[in-house]
């Protein structure tokens, strides 16, 4: 069983709430007819089957090690580390590139050869002739997913414009096979998908936020925990410098 580390603890319970990262890509974003890039959940998933979702996924515990080639934006960060453990910020970047290679085979990153050992994970990233970067990710929603759930996840969601993205945005040939009919749905019609509650939220979001290609100074937080729900704002902190 793999481990994951949630608020600063390493925990194998399946019922933990893992922290994870997706990303809402956006193409055509200041044209006539703007799309999202989403794709179907299998049938048999454990977590939201037959849903159609933006790729995500849990952060993995090698995420904190993996280098970025260009660094979070400096209020998405600080945004990131409101209510959140210190230094958890780099991690989710990195999930969520990694899930945009694994779930699409789209790559977010900046040409260059890797310096360090590469993980299996990263592999055919690297082959690319890409390291990872996070400078095109605007950190945009929190949601945590409501108790009751076979899975919990504390979802950090970053929105990204599909200029950012390397190479051809209609070749999923390196996706894997978690997300099924992967494809760039238009926001005009994208509410006629079996979308999770979550997902419409997140939407209209996002959508009141086209033409504003700017970080948002606080981000909305859906957060569901044992007691009540709660729709917070994260205003952020400061972050360390370094010496």
């Amino acid at each position: 069983m793999s481990k994951t580390a949630i608020q600063g603890v390493t925990s194998t319970d399946k019922a933990a709430i893992r922290n994870a990262a997706t990303i809402i890509a956006l193409r055509d974003r200041m044209g006539d007819n703007p799309k999202v890039l989403m794709g179907q959940r299998g049938a048999k998933a454990a977590f939201m089957p037959n849903k159609f979702v933006f790729p995500g996924g849990a952060v993995d515990l090698g995420d904190a090690s993996v280098p970025l080639a260009q660094p979070l934006p400096e209020i998405c960060r600080s945004r990131l580390a409101d209510q959140a453990s210190p230094g958890l910020e780099h991690a989710l970047a990195i999930a969520a590139i990694r899930e945009l290679w694994e779930e699409t085979g789209l790559i977010l990153g900046y040409p260059g050869n890797w310096q360090a050992d590469i993980s299996a994970d990263w592999q055919g990233f690297a082959a690319t002739g890409h390291l990872p970067s996070a400078q095109a990710l605007q950190f945009v929603f929190r949601a945590l997913t409501p108790p009751g759930r076979p899975r919990r996840f504390d979802a950090r969601f970053f929105l990204v414009d599909a200029d950012e993205i390397a190479g051809d945005l209609d070749d999923f040939s390196q996706a894997s096979d978690e997300l099924s009919h992967l494809q760039w749905i238009p926001l005009s019609k994208v509410r006629s998908f079996d979308l999770p509650f979550i997902t419409e939220v997140v939407l209209a979001e996002v959508t009141g936020r086209l033409k504003d290609l700017t970080p948002p100074l606080s981000v909305p937080y859906f957060c569901n925990n044992d007691e009540e729900s709660l729709f917070l704002r994260l205003k952020g902190r400061p972050m360390p410098t370094a010496d």
